[in-house]
């Protein structure tokens, strides 16, 4: 039998292997490095599994030589991770009023008081409970971009309208998912169609708040030069994203042998990928005066890579995270999502493992999702998410110190930091 140190460097070497083709096949087009990576988990040697745990517990990552670093953060110092002082949350937490009596304003200009009512409810209750970590980029970017003269008052509010902008569209993308997804909870609360007086007007409230960001551009930044390419952003980036759903909703409705890795890359990054990190960077561009499409073109690629760490970093809190942490129960397993999970458990599994997955995946019962949990700790996949996530983020971190930007790396490196290694 295997030593478990034997047992982890052979771990390493496969994800290794994967990491090192990836990055000389990768390339620089608009689609991003991500979508020309691809995971081929063999097994090729009949070793003996390790007999871990329930994912929940903690206690397995001590099996290992290394800890699983999103679930232990503690291989990239505090001082590296976090970027966003209590000062900088609070001065754009203190701009979110403005944009709902704004926002109520507007509605309020049609004769339409009690919908302005309810809007501006559906806006407290929704939008500003989150990390706020894409509109919170959107600001940061914006002040490393410019000179410290032009940090005015006014041109930092601008910013940050954008950002709670980006907050709105993410606010507009997990009530609607939400409600496909027939989810109970989000961010610590039940989710806004659960409320008994909402159900399904939930619908409607996504509208409005997807069309309330037009509404604050429109006031705020019509005057300016960029306010084109914001607009244009924003409907492109929303189009993109809403593919992406169709694409993550239309495979849910398939059996989970049809997943693969190429379909779950194009998932990640249309679904996700380019409006959590693409969208901010690009926003703070634009309200910065940045021309350069080559300075667009190396960004998108490098955010829409950190957009594919991010996303299976999701995946894997949805199955091993803490609810209590996270702030919502994972429903992967059994809403049948094509996760990258679910993928690495069919590239590895022999066939009598791909028949259980076949019969229990996407199965709302709790004894068949416990099975499918069951078998990704006979697969290791926990382990193997740990070497992934490390050696990814050690390439996307080689890929910005080797690009030519005319910006800052810093400002794509504390990105980065911050997302490595997140428990939520």
């Amino acid at each position: 039998m295997f030593s478990l140190t034997r047992k982890w460097s052979q771990l390493r070497s496969s994800v290794n292997a994967i990491t090192s083709a990836s990055a000389s096949n990768s390339s620089s087009s608009n689609n991003g490095i991500s979508n020309g990576i691809h995971y081929h988990w063999e097994t090729k040697h009949n070793t003996q599994k390790l007999a871990l745990k329930a994912p929940h517990e903690h206690k397995l990552l001590k099996r290992y030589e290394r800890t699983l670093s999103t679930l232990t953060n503690h291989s990239v110092p505090i001082a590296g991770r976090v970027t966003i002082s209590k000062e900088e949350s609070r001065d754009f937490m203190a701009v979110f009023p403005d944009v709902v009596r704004e926002l109520s304003e507007v509605a309020k200009s049609y004769k339409t008081h009690e919908a302005a009512t309810w809007f501006t409810k559906a806006l407290e209750y929704n939008v500003p409970l989150g990390k706020k970590n894409r509109g919170l980029l959107t600001v940061l970017t914006y002040k490393n971009l410019v000179k410290p003269d032009d940090l005015t008052p006014e041109n930092i509010k601008l910013a940050q309208y954008l950002g709670w902008c980006v907050e709105m569209l993410q606010c507009f993308f997990i009530i609607s998912d939400d409600i496909m997804d027939n989810s109970t909870t989000r961010r610590g609360q039940l989710c806004w169609h659960k409320l008994e007086e909402v159900g399904l007007i939930a619908i409607n409230d996504a509208l409005m708040i997807e069309n309330g960001i037009f509404e604050l551009l429109r006031k705020n930044f019509r005057h300016l030069a960029c306010y084109v390419d914001l607009l244009e952003l924003f409907h492109q980036i929303t189009f993109i994203t809403t593919c992406g759903q169709s694409l993550d909703l239309l495979n849910a409705n398939k059996n989970v042998s049809t997943f693969t890795m190429d379909k779950y890359d194009s998932i990640v990054a249309n679904k996700t990928a380019y409006y959590t990190f693409y969208l901010p960077v690009a926003l703070a561009l634009h309200l910065a005066g940045v021309k350069d499409r080559e300075i667009f073109r190396q960004s998108k690629t490098i955010l829409l890579e950190m957009g594919h760490l991010f996303q299976v970093q999701d995946d894997f809190l949805d199955c091993f995270g803490n609810s209590d942490i996270t702030g919502k129960i994972g429903t992967d397993i059994q809403d049948n999502k094509c996760s990258w999970l679910a993928v690495v458990c069919m590239q590895r599994a022999s066939a009598e493992q791909k028949a259980i997955m076949e019969e229990c995946y996407g199965k709302n019962d709790p004894e068949k999702i416990a099975r499918v949990k069951q078998l990704y700790e006979e697969l290791d996949i926990a382990s193997l998410y740990a070497i992934y996530e490390e050696e990814k983020y050690n390439l996307i971190k080689t890929h910005i110190q080797q690009s030519s930007l005319d910006i800052p790396h810093e400002i794509f490196l504390q990105i980065l930091n911050k997302i490595y290694q997140r428990d939520s």
